[in-house]
């Protein structure tokens, strides 16, 4: 089974997407959100979208520390999943993130753990972010949490086996014109699987660009989930803080 068009709508949507990545760190993703809202400081009568919010984890935390919060994302399951959780200061929607979900109807909008750059051409990056632009109130800000992929290249992992589950999922990771490609090939039933995830090799001059192109200033950028100070070479992340810059 090969999923290469639109890879991110058919591997997003996976029940073994969740398999392969049910490890991830919910205690760094809590700690990150403390930060970030003790930085930002948004009231608890601001409206927060989480864009690209998968099973919901960041909503979910960020509803208990007493947020009005709405996820959406692409993938019905994962919204399926994240609607378990959901009540009357947190709710959950499939959307595309290259659409405007309800205009100037956000005052922080938050897009994590590298959710952007699927996409095949600038111009679909251009009107996600135009979209982010429309769906923020006046003044509203837009958080951007991407990997630092100077590091992540310099740092890539060839080819790696992972048993989760009693699946053994074979990795293979390459840079092919400017997009991190990772291959995902695994057995289950005597059915064999393919799928890939290709995530664009945006660095912060890239985005600086992209950003004012959609009428989004950045404010501030930090290098991790500490936000301590972006390093080109060494950081783990390139967290950007945007603002809506017209009304």
């Amino acid at each position: 089974m090969d999923n290469n068009t639109n890879w991110f709508a058919s591997w997003f949507d996976s029940p073994h997407y969740h398999i392969l990545y049910k490890n991830r760190d919910y205690k760094e993703a809590e700690y990150f959100l403390k930060k970030l809202t003790t930085y930002l400081k948004p009231k608890s009568t601001d409206k927060i979208l989480d864009l690209a919010c998968g099973a919901g984890r960041h909503s979910i935390y960020l509803n208990k520390l007493g947020f009005d919060v709405t996820g959406v994302d692409l993938s019905p399951n994962s919204i399926s999943v994240a609607n378990e959780s959901s009540n009357d200061r947190l709710h959950f929607d499939v959307h595309d993130m290259r659409e405007i979900f309800k205009e100037n109807g956000f005052n922080y909008i938050l897009n994590m753990f590298t959710s952007f750059g699927y996409f095949e051409t600038e111009e679909e990056n251009i009107k996600m972010l135009k979209s982010v632009e429309q769906t923020l109130q006046p003044n509203g800000t837009f958080v951007l949490d991407f990997f630092n992929v100077h590091r992540v290249i310099r740092n890539l992992i060839k080819e790696e086996t992972k048993e989760i589950d009693g699946l053994q999922f074979k990795i293979r990771k390459k840079l092919v014109d400017g997009r991190i490609i990772k291959h995902i090939n695994f057995t289950e039933n005597n059915q064999s699987f393919s799928f890939q995830e290709k995530v664009q090799a945006i660095d912060l001059i890239q985005f600086e660009h992209l950003f004012s192109l959609a009428g989004l200033k950045i404010m501030a950028t930090f290098g991790d989930y500490s936000l301590e100070k972006y390093n080109q070479q060494h950081s783990e992340r390139l967290i950007i803080i945007a603002q809506k810059t017209n009304g």
